[in-house]
């Protein structure tokens, strides 16, 4: 796969990028300075058992959900896993050494990783020492080289970064982000709860349009965490990540919109009062811990309503003062 333009890269991060690339690309796009930095990282590839390699860093992808599509179903862990047993593995990982003595961490790769532990074998992997922004960077490229992350995937990305204590900058840097581009990607992820996100998953034909249209249902207080779990998981199963989303949107959409209408309230356990444009309802349930209440209440509320009334109308306009 062709990758993008690395013209802005230097240094380890360029020679990461270009270390993966296809052979047929290798011939026609190396000079012979980057050459030598591409043998060299090439030179620190070595075959190392999966078990010794642990996870790192921020994740990058909502992998659970990374077949929810139809035409996303090659992409899925088990055909990775027929590639590998078939044709071997073409594409090293990146791992750095870890603290521990003869331990690595993963940069990029979880999914090459999981196939090779899997399979039983060992893992090719390019290990390389870098530092945890260089690392960020690195894994950066690789996404936008291999396939795309969805709008809310970045988002999750970016939000994942900021979590781990880096700056902001570097969120931008490994996502090639504006200031302004990163604001938008916070705002989701600070108003869309994140387990309603992960029941969503990546949506990747969904953009920034309707993931705002969802944030905004939750900051202006028409949907809930609850509210969204509850509808979500009713769904048919069958929908894929952007019909969830979809689907999520529309049903808030018209819950808000009759809640807009109807204001309700609890003021006791087994009362409900409904306020709305056209009536005031009261109902109180016969059954459960406050039965006898209701037996009590309808033999009085006749006389609350007339004393209520009477009150009303013998109020003074300064009392509305």
């Amino acid at each position: 796969m062709a990758r993008k333009s690395l013209s802005g890269m230097t240094g380890i991060a360029s020679t990461i990028a270009r270390s993966t690339t296809s052979q047929s690309e290798r011939s026609t796009r190396i000079t012979a300075p980057a050459l030598g930095a591409l043998q060299g990282s090439l030179a620190a590839i070595r075959e190392i058992e999966p078990g010794l390699i642990d996870d790192w860093g921020p994740v990058d992808r909502l992998t659970p959900f990374t077949a929810v599509n139809d035409e996303e179903a090659d992409d899925g862990l088990e055909s990775l896993t027929n590639s590998i047993r078939d044709q071997g593995q073409q594409v090293p990982i990146l791992v750095r050494k870890a603290k521990a003595e003869g331990r690595y961490e993963v940069i990029y790769g979880r999914r090459r990783l999981a196939a090779c532990r899997d399979l039983g074998i060992k893992v090719r992997a390019n290990v390389q020492d870098l530092d945890d922004a260089t690392a960020l960077i690195a894994k950066g490229l690789e996404n936008a080289a291999r396939r795309n992350l969805s709008f809310y995937e970045r988002a999750r990305f970016a939000q994942a970064i900021i979590d781990a204590g880096h700056p902001p900058a570097t969120a931008k840097a490994v996502l090639n982000l504006s200031a302004a581009g990163l604001s938008h990607l916070t705002k989701i992820t600070q108003a869309i709860p994140a387990d309603v996100g992960s029941l969503i998953g990546a949506a990747q034909k969904s953009g920034r349009p309707k993931w705002t249209a969802l944030a905004e249902l939750f900051i202006a207080g028409k949907l809930t965490e609850n509210t969204a779990d509850g509808i979500l998981r009713s769904a048919n199963e069958r929908l894929t990540s952007d019909e969830r989303l979809d689907h999520l949107i529309r049903e808030a959409t018209k819950r808000g919109a009759r809640h807009d209408e109807i204001a309700e309230s609890t003021p006791v356990d087994g009362v409900t009062i409904r306020s709305g444009r056209s009536s005031l309802t009261l109902t109180v349930k016969r059954s459960g811990a406050n039965a006898e209440f209701a037996s009590w209440l309808d033999t009085r509320l006749q006389n609350l309503i007339k004393q209520s009334y009477a009150e009303f109308r013998s109020r003074s306009p300064q009392d509305d003062e």
